[in-house]
């Protein structure tokens, strides 16, 4: 399912896809390309706050793992 959402920096609106309907973790603006902790419960954006590009890449990573994690 695809998911809109709306760049709290620029206000450009994207399609976020998702196969469950909800989802934690790291979003790049394509246009600004701002850095969020974007969090969605089922399909609803609850809330896209800026983050460093630190904490992009570490939760970059966390999110791999998981999805390591749940493959196995």
């Amino acid at each position: 399912m695809i998911v809109k959402i709306v760049c709290p920096q620029c206000n450009s609106e994207s399609g976020f896809s998702l196969a469950d309907a909800s989802f934690e973790g790291p979003y790049r603006c394509w246009q600004c390309r701002g850095n969020f902790a974007l969090k969605i419960v089922g399909t609803e954006v609850k809330s896209c706050e800026p983050i460093s590009q630190e904490e992009f890449d570490r939760q970059q990573e966390l999110l791999a793992m998981k999805k390591k994690l749940e493959k196995k």
